[in-house]
């Protein structure tokens, strides 16, 4: 794609960042040289290295989010931003910003909502055996849970439409915005797109903020907090189910007494037992009345996303147009000249 086509379209990079001094300054730079047309934000959260003022010299427009957590920050930059298409990424050097103009080719050419730079390497580079663990598991349950768009749900460079960023509820408060952003575009069944991208390492003084236990408990109940929103019948069906499997266990012996006996000895565990299956009963009714109520958000959240306008392709066909003409003319010239050249000869 040609820079005079994407100067058509408005982009917006978003950088959130807590700390990160060390690398901000370079990555704001490699994005203004990776893509000169675009306006660049970083949205510092609260950081004490001065982080702000780096980017400020490097040329950024800074924000503040006092609001401690990245989904707190992703969301701010969500409601404040306005563009065609918004680049985010991390401030602390890992992702490549030369690999941004690939995104945005494959956001438009794929007519795709949101496009994911998955990890080259992320298992081998994430810094610690936990970080690793954590990857796989939450690609193998969210595989489970909600389906087979992604493959690497907790990158964080990705490309959007605006469509996308302004259909998004974002009410995430900490890392596990990109397990919501990921299961948004799988409700809505949203056309998505992956590439594989190379991820580096943090370089000397920079200091990862991801906590392996206090973040992936949180993403572990993010995933919770999702299936419970969006897929109610599976979870509280499986709650009925676990309480009525209780349930069954412990009316067992009790009825076999009975059949055998005509006595019921146990009469606060037989009253623990229909305690139990009727909570199973309830749950059971919870989640098929529920999940009319899921599926109504849904598409009145459909319905919201396709009032939104879609990337505007057709400034680019405008602009491709005129860049074919553009050269067209230039080599017209040269082409009648050497048309006159071989009547002389």
């Amino acid at each position: 794609m040609s820079q005079t086509a994407t100067s058509a379209l408005d982009i917006a990079v978003l950088l959130p960042c807590y700390n990160e001094a060390a690398t901000i300054g370079d990555v704001v730079r490699d994005f203004r040289a990776a893509l000169p047309e675009a306006r660049i934000y970083v949205y510092d959260n609260n950081s004490t290295d001065g982080t702000a003022l780096k980017a400020m010299l490097a040329g950024a427009t800074v924000v503040r989010e006092r609001r401690q957590g990245k989904g707190h920050v992703v969301r701010r930059m969500f409601c404040d931003i306005d563009a065609d298409i918004y680049i985010m990424a991390d401030g602390d050097g890992t992702y490549g910003p030369a690999d941004a103009e690939e995104l945005i080719r494959t956001l438009i050419t794929e007519r795709a909502d949101m496009v994911v730079g998955t990890r080259r390497g992320v298992h081998d580079d994430a810094g610690r055996n936990g970080h690793a663990f954590g990857n796989r598991l939450f690609n193998q349950l969210y595989r489970v849970l909600f389906g087979n768009d992604f493959t690497d749900i907790l990158s964080g460079y990705r490309a959007f439409s605006r469509r996308y960023v302004k259909s998004f509820p974002a009410v995430s408060a900490g890392f596990e915005i990109e397990t919501e952003m990921s299961v948004h575009a799988s409700r809505l069944k949203l056309p998505v797109c992956e590439i594989e991208l190379d991820y580096g390492r943090r370089p000397e003084g920079s200091h990862s903020k991801l906590s392996t236990f206090k973040d992936g408990f949180k993403i572990l109940w993010m995933f919770a907090m999702l299936m419970k929103e969006t897929r109610p019948f599976a979870f509280f069906g499986l709650i009925a189910a676990g309480l009525m499997g209780v349930s069954l266990a412990a009316m067992a012996p009790v009825l076999y007494e009975f059949f055998t006996t005509g006595l019921v000895s146990r009469m606060p565990t037989w009253i623990g037992a229909m305690a139990l299956m009727m909570m199973s009963f309830l749950s059971f009714t919870a989640a098929l009345i529920l999940d009319s109520v899921a599926r109504s958000r849904a598409e009145q959240l459909r319905i919201h996303y396709l009032t939104l306008p879609a990337l505007n392709t057709a400034k680019l066909a405008v602009e491709a147009s005129a860049e074919n003409e553009k050269a067209r003319r230039e080599r017209s010239p040269k082409t009648t000249e050497k048309a006159r050249s071989s009547r002389a000869a």
